[in-house]
């Protein structure tokens, strides 16, 4: 054995010869390296051929020089490299390599001929005659792999079986390659695929192809074969976009079904690959029944900038037959747009950008948005906002505008647009060095401006010149001086003052008519200010109680209060208020404010003088940790939080006191969450003797025959959520406190809806979720007995009785869960049950079959309003994203 590197050099141009450098310990046969496989090899040692002037042979003259110089060894102890410098061939085995400018070649043998200028290589069999050390070729930034090659180093030609690469996330497996030049390649016999291409799932065969590496592939007819059987899905050509960047290209529709518009063929159209930053989508949808839609796309990124997308859809949908009370036509639009700024872009400034608005029956009635969750919700909203933070200064601002929508009632609220500035805490009394030591020394001014133009409308005068007629606006300028400061070591007391000033740019004025013998209201325009201001304080304390307990797993528990009593008083502000009479005789007036209907209100009228007071509770435990050796004792939470609130108003003509508010939140069985809410009022309630319904009276409930305090509203909720991982644990012995990673379907108590999109088109990072499945054998059993599986249930109820009805509004228990059946197969349910109601709520069903380089999804909402199904299969790779099967069914009621 022998390990030696053989290299050619071109010379100058003037001597026109090539140079093999024999290297120590070669070993040479003269003859063909056909016969070098045989036993009669003549071992040459340097010193036996003292002519051989430097280790090297001069050669014959060639025309050319060879370019580059020729690098060859082998890597491994167990190979050797013969040379036979008479006939100019080289013989690498086992880890061969080669290297000839920027090409490279490994493999378990490598031959060598500097007649023809050809390598040729190939992989190394073992006794079973199974193939390692397969040929790796790499050149200009590409990285090949085949059975065998042979190549011309001078030429760049090459001959290749077993050709198998991957570009942009295609394999492709080639039976025999003609490699022309680095651009163009003829390949027979070729498949692509996704996954493996020794052993795929699936592929593309075709019996012809060029490919020109980087930029295309293009074949001739192309056969679609699944797990090696071939389908009736025969094409007659294939193109397959190589590039890196993104490209234009046409969009294939999807088609199905519609329960009211028919047949239908859904986002076709075109992709505008505009530039680096910024693309554009435009598709459409076509119906039997002579319905249509429109649809705009784009998303942008600007690395370390920005990034964002905007969707623009519109349909014009047709129910029933003309001519028939049934027919009817729905135009509907939907324009949705996202922006966000990298925190790197500017860290003094930001823009950011959430849109959701359009027609109310969008998301109800439109075909091609199948999002149930976004159908269920009544309300739709946007914010566009820009914040500054004026460097050295200690005011920033910030600009807004906000859109809500009621889809129910069809009415829309717009703020266009919003300012609001901002001073931040200043302590003008302070030291410039050293810390605040005294409460005069703590005073802190604070300063905000806020400044709106609201706009409220309907539905039908959006984007109309009329919904600018209802608008009102205003600035509100707001000033609080506060401080705190120790009081008898144990309290804090927190004294504050406000002053606030108001403008408006019209005003209201009330007179009476005695022809239409009504108050009549007018708006009169002009600048119109208001100033009021109060002034509060408060006192806290926190009160720390603890019972120990012997001989008791339970050691200890610690009740913590903090009381809190505050006072506030706010003057009369009566004075911006009038008087104008109501009727003929003036008998009757009303008392109004000019105010009144600005965004900010008006002035308060009459004297508070109100006293409140809040008691927050905690209680934890302390028990015996047995899993702890050294004996500490562990913590427990027992109630998170019983709070109580309630205030007197001292000045108040009637209903002095305050409801009681009590809110209550524990977590028991470690994941339950128990929380409660209510109110008690301490007035009674009297029969109206005209209406004879019960009105709240200005009496104390229990001095009327009633409670002590008398329950008006109670909420209750409690959740809880379990899975196979809580009982593997205690199995184990495992402590089970620590949070658990959230499941796929964590997201939403129904479940993650996976209609979510038109399609179930999986993203890039799912590509690589399936390779160590492939390679995995399951014990079914042992799968069975740790099924992975997970439940959660919520249940929620509110009680009425402000005015006796002694009602349960509502009662509703939700549940949502999935189960892993076998190792790619995953089953989910969502549902839930209204007590008040007596049905079922809404109830979405999910199945998802990993099928390694495919997935298969049916997603079904068996009843109600939005009752559909959608089924979807196809290839998970987004290269092949078009290769795919899906259908649906939707029932929108109009």
């Amino acid at each position: 054995m022998c390990l030696s590197g053989l290299s050619t050099k071109a010379q100058d141009k003037t001597t026109d010869t090539d140079i093999i450098t024999q290297a120590k310990d070669s070993i040479v046969q003269n003859d063909n390296i056909a016969a070098i496989k045989n036993d009669s090899i003549t071992i040459i040692q340097n010193d036996s051929i003292p002519n051989i002037a430097n280790d090297s042979i001069a050669l014959p003259k060639k025309k050319e020089a060879i370019e580059y110089i020729i690098e060859h060894s082998s890597q491994s102890t167990e190979g050797y490299i013969l040379e036979d410098v008479p006939n100019k061939k080289v013989e690498i085995y086992n880890e061969a390599h080669v290297v000839y400018g920027d090409n490279d070649i490994t493999a378990g043998l490598i031959l060598i001929d500097y007649n023809t200028n050809i390598v040729q290589a190939k992989g190394i069999p073992d006794e079973k005659g199974k193939y390692s050390q397969l040929p790796v070729f790499k050149t200009t930034g590409n990285e090949t792999t085949q059975d065998s090659l042979i190549f011309n180093y001078k030429t760049k030609k090459a001959i290749i079986y077993g050709l198998e690469t991957e570009q942009n996330g295609i394999n492709t497996l080639g039976q025999k390659t003609k490699r022309v030049n680095d651009s163009t390649i003829f390949v027979r016999n070729i498949i692509f695929t996704t996954s493996d291409p020794r052993h795929p799932d699936y592929y593309l065969k075709t019996t012809k192809a060029k490919v020109v590496p980087g930029k295309k592939i293009i074949t001739g007819p192309t056969n679609l074969v699944i797990a090696d059987v071939p389908t009736p899905a025969i094409f007659p050509f294939a193109y397959f976009p190589l590039t890196k960047n993104r490209t234009s290209g046409i969009i294939f529709p999807t088609y199905g079904e519609s329960f009211n518009q028919g047949f239908f063929l859904q986002n076709g159209g075109y992709y505008l690959a505009l530039n680096d930053y910024f693309d554009l989508k435009l598709t459409a949808d076509i119906y039997s029944n002579s319905s249509w839609g429109f649809n705009a796309s784009s998303s942008y990124r600007v690395k370390y900038k920005f990034s964002g997308n905007f969707s623009f859809n519109y349909d014009n949908l047709i129910s029933g037959i003309e001519g028939f009370s049934s027919y009817s036509v729905a135009k509907n639009f939907n324009l949705r747009w996202s922006h966000s700024q990298d925190s790197k872009a500017s860290p003094n400034s930001r823009f950011s950008a959430s849109v959701n608005l359009g027609s109310s029956q969008y998301f109800r009635q439109s075909v091609n948005e199948t999002n149930n969750g976004l159908g269920l919700t009544n309300t739709l909203s946007s914010s566009v906002s820009y914040y500054q933070d004026f460097v050295g200064t200690p005011f920033n601002m910030s600009i807004s505008a906000n859109h809500r929508q009621n889809t129910n009632t069809k009415d829309v609220y717009l703020t266009l647009p919003s300012l609001q500035l901002n001073m931040d805490r200043q302590y003008p009394f302070a030291p410039k060095n050293g810390a605040k030591k005294n409460a005069f020394q703590k005073i802190g001014l604070t300063y905000s401006l806020k400044a709106d133009n609201q706009v409220t409308t309907t539905e039908d005068e959006f984007f109309s010149s009329k919904m600018f007629d209802k608008a009102k606006n205003g600035a509100q300028h707001n000033v609080s001086l506060s401080t705190n400061m120790k009081l008898l070591k144990y309290f804090s007391l927190s004294p504050s003052m406000s002053y606030r000033e108001v403008w408006y740019l019209d005003k209201i004025h009330k007179e009476y008519d005695p022809v239409a013998n009504k108050v009549v209201t007018d708006t009169i325009s002009g600048f119109n200010a208001f100033r009021d201001y109060s002034a509060s304080t408060s006192i806290s304390t926190t009160i720390y109680g603890m019972f120990k307990f012997k001989n008791s797993n339970l050691k200890a528990i610690r009740h913590t209060m903090r009381p809190s009593v505050s006072y506030s008083y706010r003057p009369d502000f009566g004075f911006y208020y009038e008087e104008v009479q109501e009727n003929a005789d003036a008998t009757s007036f009303q008392t109004y404010s000019r105010f009144e209907n600005g965004i900010y209100g008006g002035p308060s009228r009459g004297v508070s003088n109100s006293l409140g007071f809040s008691l927050a509770n905690t209680l934890e435990g302390k028990v015996a940790n047995k899993d702890d050796l050294e004996g500490e004792d562990k913590k427990i939470t027992i109630l998170n939080s019983l709070n109580l609130s309630t205030s007197y108003n001292f000045t108040a003509d009637s209903f002095k006191l305050s409801p009681l508010n009590v809110t209550a939140g524990t977590t028991i069985l470690k994941k339950m969450n128990l929380n409660f809410g209510t109110s008690l009022d301490p007035y009674a309630l009297k029969q109206n003797s005209t209406t004879g319904k019960l009105q709240r009276v200005d009496a104390l409930s229990y001095l009327n025959g009633g409670p002590l305090l008398r329950m008006t509203r109670a909420n209750f909720t409690t959740g809880y959520s379990f899975s196979n991982k809580d009982f593997e644990k205690k199995k184990e012995g495992v402590n089970t406190e620590e949070e658990e990673e959230p499941t796929a379907y964590d997201q939403d108590l129904f479940g993650a809806d996976q209609q979510n999109t038109n399609d179930f088109s999986v993203t890039p990072e799912d590509e690589e979720n399936t390779q160590k499945q492939k390679e995995e054998t399951t014990d079914l059993p042992q799968y069975i007995s740790s099924m992975p599986w997970n439940i959660r249930f919520s249940f929620s109820t509110n009680y009425t009785n402000s005015l006796g009805e002694k009602k349960i509004s509502s009662a509703s228990l939700m549940f949502s869960g999935d189960v892993e059946l076998s190792p790619g197969w995953k089953v989910g349910a969502s549902s839930g049950y209204d007590f008040i109601n007596g049905g079922i709520t809404y109830t979405n069903l999910r199945f998802t079959r990993d099928l390694r380089s495919w997935s298969m999804n049916f997603n079904w909402v068996p009843i109600g309003n939005y009752s559909s199904y959608y089924f979807f299969i196809g290839v998970k790779s987004s290269v092949l994203s078009d290769l795919k099967w899906d259908k649906r069914n939707v029932n929108r009621d109009f």
